[in-house]
């Protein structure tokens, strides 16, 4: 049986299991244009492989050095 999370392609709801977030979030980040989606129809998708991509764009692992 295949595993919710090894799907490819994902709805609003799934996403928003899959981040840990609520839908209206979700929402919001395609409105400011900040997470890669696809609209197909009136239904956005999203590609698992490119959100993780995304989502390692996004790490941050240490403070950036101040110039003085």
């Amino acid at each position: 049986m295949e595993n919710k999370n090894d799907k490819q392609v994902m709805d609003i709801k799934e996403l928003a299991e899959y981040l840990g977030i609520g839908k209206s979030t979700i929402y919001n980040l395609i409105r400011q244009k900040k997470i890669p989606a696809a609209k197909i129809g009136k239904q956005y998708r999203f590609s698992k492989d490119v959100v993780d991509s995304w989502l390692g764009d996004k790490i941050i692992t240490k403070k950036e050095p101040q110039t003085k």
